[in-house]
């Protein structure tokens, strides 16, 4: 017990200082340690701390199984031109959720059935197939989907959906958003600092699909090809659609097939055009540049749509042939309408559409009252550990308590360096920590009180006090720290930033409360060597 060789004891208290230290720059405000000459790790604040806003959205399930018969349709078309030999099919038909289509040679009917069943796949461990295919009326293949196949393509969309929210909001600068699914079709954004949710909904919200389809020249209402005027009914043609303009003046028939998408996108930034006014400059990768040039080559003098989330932002004419494998996005953008969509672009589609359904703003005044009374209560329960311990255990409580006052510190100092985030349960959780961080010593005062009655000397009482009390810590904490694990690995939030908390506590306090004092009561006996202790 009294052997205490000095690389321990330096190896303690170089631990400790080092904690310290790394607490530091989370005692002063952020916008003075932003200040610093070299950045400094921090307890971020949550959004029950530092305001922010919360979000609730809901997706659209609908809109997967439309983006299904979509994308179904663009590869039965490819699949067929492919085959050797070639099958011919009839336009796709989208009825009631299904497709079909007609073969034009019977005898090429087999190979069609055989061609599209291999472009289904296993609903996940159903025993399922996505889609069911079948034949009717002799020479007609109808593709239906399933109810499992339905729920696999949600379930990947949402987790897709998770990320590209997650990029989106990186993009703005944020410091530790939640992002976290709800249920089946649900997710949770939490942005603290963040005090304008309209401009947050507006960037999450928006799906980001961008297309390039050719214009139908064929439809000519008002003698601009393509162009429809508001309320006008006109018959658009098979393989066409009529998708409305972003102006909300009328809408422009353009053919169902994209010669291009967004996916095919290496970068989108904000840019100026010649006039100074702000647009979105986009860069495809060396397929869609590839892709893009073909078409405009082929189609110069023709008019071609840019359509962002089924919506014509504009259609230009194909003045000469695009061989940069760039274009830009024009339109009534302001810098910051237009820095968004590039994020939007940048950061990938969305799969799935998104609504909100729940918002809530947190005031950075109401964050501030929860850090006020958080660190009442902290001082408040430090304060009555530190009399309590005093009185009860005297020299002994007078460790115990600097025990306490490290282990506050080297929690922030951890925290700070895992750069973890504080919520108003986290605050909570230190409180807890200060009332439970000194049962150890108590566990340890009180055996070698039973120790000194039986009558064995100091030194012998001490020793046997600390092996003896460290096997019941060390099991104590071990099922503290179990209902810690079970709450950071499958809680959410506020649970999550308690248990973040709780967990660093129980480490750091078996730390102070055991090899912390064991030191310094080591240190103590073997310098002044005392017959008696009060305890």
């Amino acid at each position: 017990m009294l052997d205490f060789p000095r690389w321990k004891v330096l190896s303690i208290w170089g631990l400790i200082l080092f904690g310290i230290l790394l607490s530091i720059p989370s005692f002063f405000p952020q916008s003075m340690t932003d200040r610093w000459p070299m950045h400094v790790p921090r307890i971020n604040l949550g959004l029950d701390l530092a305001g922010g806003s919360h979000l609730l959205f809901e997706a659209d399930t609908d809109d997967v199984a439309k983006q299904r018969l979509e994308t179904m349709d663009e590869t039965i078309v490819a699949e067929m031109g492919r085959a050797v030999p070639k099958i011919g099919i009839g336009d796709i038909s989208r009825q009631a959720g299904k497709l079909s289509f007609m073969v034009r040679d019977p005898s090429q009917l087999d190979a069609a059935v055989e061609k599209v069943r291999t472009l289904t796949q296993p609903a996940g461990m159903t025993g399922q197939r996505d889609w069911n295919v079948a034949v009717v009326d002799s020479n007609r293949i109808e593709l239906t989907p399933t109810q499992d196949g339905i729920r696999l393509a949600v379930s990947d969309a949402m987790k897709t959906a998770v990320e590209v929210v997650r990029k989106r909001i990186d993009a703005l600068g944020t410091r530790e958003p939640t992002i976290v699914s709800e249920g089946t079709n649900r997710i949770v954004v939490q942005v603290p600092g963040l005090q304008d949710p309209q401009a947050l909904k507006e960037l999450i919200g928006k799906t980001a699909k961008l297309e390039f389809k050719l214009v139908n020249t064929n439809v000519n209402v008002t003698g601009v090809p393509g162009q429809v005027p508001p309320g006008a009914k006109v018959d658009i043609p098979i393989g066409s659609q009529l998708l409305p303009n972003e102006d909300g003046q009328g809408g422009t028939a353009v053919y169902r097939r994209a010669i291009i998408t967004g996916d095919q996108l290496t970068d989108a930034q904000q840019s100026y055009t010649q006039d100074n006014q702000p647009d979105v400059n986009i860069k495809f990768n060396s397929v869609g540049g590839k892709k893009f040039a073909k078409v405009t080559q082929e189609n110069v003098g023709k008019p071609f749509a840019i359509i962002l989330d089924g919506k014509v932002l504009s259609a230009p004419n194909i003045q000469e042939p695009i061989l940069g494998g760039s274009a830009q996005i024009t339109g009534s953008y302001t810098v910051d309408t237009a820095n968004q969509l590039a994020i939007a672009l940048r950061s990938g589609k969305l799969p799935i559409k998104l609504k909100v359904i729940e918002e809530r703003t947190v005031g950075p005044q109401l964050g501030a009252d929860s850090i006020r009374a958080g660190v009442i209560a902290s001082v408040i329960a430090t304060v009555a550990v530190i009399v309590f311990m005093l009185v009860t255990y005297g020299r002994f409580g007078v460790y115990a308590n600097l025990a306490v006052v490290i282990n506050i510190f080297v929690i922030v100092g951890v925290m700070g360096l895992l750069n973890a985030t504080l919520t108003l349960p986290g605050i909570a959780g230190f409180v807890l920590t200060i009332g439970t961080a000194v049962d150890a010593n108590v566990l340890i005062n009180e055996r070698i009180r039973e120790e000194r009655r039986r009558g064995r000397n100091v030194s012998q009482s001490v020793e046997l006090g600390y092996k003896e009390a460290s096997r019941t810590i060390f099991e104590a904490n071990a099922t503290h720290t179990i209902a810690g694990l079970i709450m950071l690995i499958l809680g959410s939030g506020p649970i999550k930033g308690f248990a973040v908390v709780l967990l660093l506590g129980i480490a750091t306090s078996v730390f102070t409360a055991v090899l912390f004092t064991r030191m310094m009561v080591a240190l103590w006996l073997r310098r002044t060597r005392p017959r008696a202790i009060n305890i």
